[in-house]
């Protein structure tokens, strides 16, 4: 085979590119990995320490993909040989009469998730350092944990190429010519493969625009917020401080969730689950302190154990659809151009699964998962198409 031509091109080798690229390389497809930077790097959605990772979910579909994701993160690390995922446990707060609290507690029950739910008198006595809003319950997800993101990405991607895969990082693309095979022109060659899968990410909505299909996808900034402990040690997870996830505390619009003080000595992360709306290529443009202001309201009321001014503050991408899922399908007109996108700040821990999944759709094979929440038709009064 000519080395230019392969079995599958991944475009975008963030953390669901580089899982598809991987599951393709174990299947024995010549597979080649596309990264418009320079690897690692920080300008996407996969960068970073860490991420949480939980079975909590409001919609049962999303806990049936983790059961299989805890295997393949546990199978990821063996054959790494590295620790990728630790055991924290996360709480889950919220207000009784809030329909979204209500929906994960009864996915974490019907699906038989190990949990607890807690009094406001046993929240008291087991976290004495965190302020329980009246009228507010809370539970535990006693399978969450923490991810190390950076971690995990390196790893994922140093197994494909132990498995002969190939990245070429620094290359943007071009140009691309739909048929059987693909052709895509970078900056620094021409490729063609049988299929084409398209994790871009931020830039997705640009990348697939080239192919006439305009997805209602929308790029937000995230400032990534780290509070200073004012006893250091008091959220730390060596003390067994877990995430957490606040359900719309104090009216907030989105939740509010955390990861216990580890990746900067002394500082916890606290972030908002949404941001400001951006262009992934002029992100640094966006200035926004409307989503500090309201983690700053809600560490001062919820953790008096830290400063409620942010200690630093760091950047990333949610790129979103309408309603929060997923979009993982076959391209509308060219089936052998598959989409993995609009990860809405919720995929990293789900990525082993995604890029199986993504991995079959390329392959032509009957996918793992009922995939009909994350179908493109979902959109159709959305969709616009030059095709």
């Amino acid at each position: 085979m000519d080395a230019n031509n392969f079995d599958c091109i991944v475009l975008g080798a963030g953390i669901q590119g580089s899982y598809t690229a991987y599951h393709l390389a174990k299947k024995k497809k010549k597979t080649l990995l596309v990264e418009q930077f320079v690897l690692p790097h920080s300008r996407g959605s996969s960068h970073g320490h860490t991420r949480i990772i939980r079975k909590a979910y409001e919609q049962d579909y999303y806990t049936r993909m983790m059961s299989e994701c805890y295997q393949l993160w546990a199978q990821l690390e063996k054959e790494a040989n590295v620790q990728i995922y630790r055991n924290t446990g996360m709480l889950v707060v919220g207000k009784e009469d809030c329909s979204a609290f209500r929906s994960l507690r009864g996915t974490l029950l019907r699906n038989n998730v190990p949990m607890e739910v807690l009094s406001p008198e046993q929240f008291a006595s087991r976290f004495p350092s965190v302020r329980l809003p009246p009228g507010e319950s809370a539970v535990i997800d006693k399978t969450a944990g923490v991810l190390h993101a950076d971690r995990a990405l390196k790893a994922v991607q140093d197994l494909f190429c132990g498995l002969g895969g190939v990245i070429h990082d620094g290359e943007k693309v071009v140009d691309f010519t739909p048929g059987s095979p693909i052709t895509m022109t970078t900056n620094s060659g021409m490729y063609r493969a049988q299929s084409l899968v398209i994790t871009a990410g931020p830039w997705a909505k640009s990348v697939l625009a080239r192919t006439g299909l305009q997805l209602p996808l929308q790029v937000l900034r995230i400032n990534v917020c780290y509070w200073k402990e004012r006893i250091p040690g008091t959220y730390g997870i060596g003390r067994h401080f877990p995430c957490f996830i606040g359900v719309k505390q104090h009216g907030a619009k989105h939740d509010i969730y955390g990861l216990p003080s580890n990746e900067y000595p002394g500082l916890m992360k606290i972030c908002y689950h949404s941001g400001s709306e951006t262009e992934p290529d002029e992100r640094d443009r966006q200035t926004s302190q409307e989503d500090i202001a309201i983690l700053s309201s809600f560490v001062s009321k919820s953790f008096p154990g830290l400063d409620p001014t942010p200690a630093v503050v760091e950047q990333c991408m949610y790129t979103v659809t309408p309603d929060s899922d997923f979009i993982l399908d076959q391209h509308p007109s060219h089936s052998n151009i598959i989409i993995g996108a609009g990860f809405s700040g919720h995929g990293f821990k789900l990525a082993p699964v995604v890029g199986k999944i993504l991995c079959e759709l390329a392959l032509g094979k009957t996918p793992s998962f009922d995939l009909s929440p994350f179908r493109i038709t979902r959109f159709q009064s959305l969709l616009k198409s030059a095709l």
